[in-house]
């Protein structure tokens, strides 16, 4: 029988002990296939359980800058992250394009397509998946985002101001317009 409990047991006695097991039971499968299989098992798990290039080397997620002219508007995403002042940074997925909200009390709110594709580096890691990894590591990086950029980034808008906020800011250049207009004949 083998001993479970055995603390101090090395890989050969245990090995010697399932000869002895299947000597006894007169199984049809001899020690070596089940060496083989245990080791092709093992071999097999870890290569599935490895992740491709562009996921170690450059993750899955990378910063993303947001700044505006002027500074101090609010930066919402359409993938639920949210800064209440720019410039602001976030740790966004690589994998999917969303939106960008900006807005700022009397400027133009604006909004900006943020895209997700294929980098140079993501591509170079790709092709070490080809030599090396194989298919599963190449799959691993396309379905995980890895190979992607947001693109642009750092994303920079130029605010305009409202007609009302630039009535308001500028009230000397407003009211000499409508004295102007009034003293004409």
């Amino acid at each position: 029988m083998i001993d479970a409990g055995c603390n101090q047991c090395n890989w050969n006695d245990a090995s010697r002990q399932l000869d002895v097991l299947l000597s006894t039971e007169g199984s049809m499968i001899s020690t070596i296939n089940v060496r083989f299989g245990a080791r092709a098992l093992v071999l097999a798990s870890l290569a599935l359980s490895l992740p491709a290039c562009a996921t170690i080397t450059r993750g899955t997620t990378q910063q993303f800058t947001v700044e505006t002219t002027p500074p101090g508007a609010r930066a919402s995403t359409s993938n639920g992250f949210e800064c209440v002042s720019t410039p602001c940074t976030f740790r966004m997925p690589r994998k999917d394009p969303f939106r960008v909200t900006v807005a700022l009390d009397g400027y133009a709110s604006q909004t900006v397509e943020v895209t997700s594709g294929v980098s140079g580096a993501g591509g170079t890691a790709m092709a070490g998946n080809i030599l090396v990894g194989g298919l599963i590591g190449g799959a691993v990086d396309a379905t995980s985002g890895a190979m992607n950029d947001l693109k642009p980034n750092p994303l920079v808008v130029v605010l305009q101001p409202t007609a009302q906020a630039s009535t308001a800011q500028n009230p000397v250049s407003a009211t000499a317009a409508a004295s102007s207009a009034g003293t004409n004949p």
